[in-house]
């Protein structure tokens, strides 16, 4: 079951259960969509992934499956990022 992360790693930004801002990639790492098509050029800085479009939990789900509280704010350094994606 996916965590549905309270906000966007990078800037902090709130994307709650229903946002359809909220971008995850493999691994559930969780950015808005802002970020991943302005700053992120789409790949995922923790584990070099690209993203998808979170699904929204249904709202009578959200009692039995809540949605995670645990806020991951670690913003990117984002010259070392584009960086290591331009190489190729």
């Amino acid at each position: 079951m996916l965590d549905i992360r309270p906000t966007c790693e990078h800037c902090n930004k709130s994307l709650p259960y229903d946002s359809r801002e909220a971008m995850i990639c493999t691994f559930e790492c969780t950015f808005c969509k802002d970020c991943v098509e302005n700053v992120l050029q789409h790949v995922c800085p923790n584990c070099g992934g690209d993203f998808e479009k979170r699904p929204i939990r249904p709202k009578q789900l959200l009692k039995k499956y809540p949605v995670s509280t645990k806020v991951v704010f670690k913003p990117v350094d984002v010259e070392a990022h584009l960086k290591r994606i331009n190489k190729n």
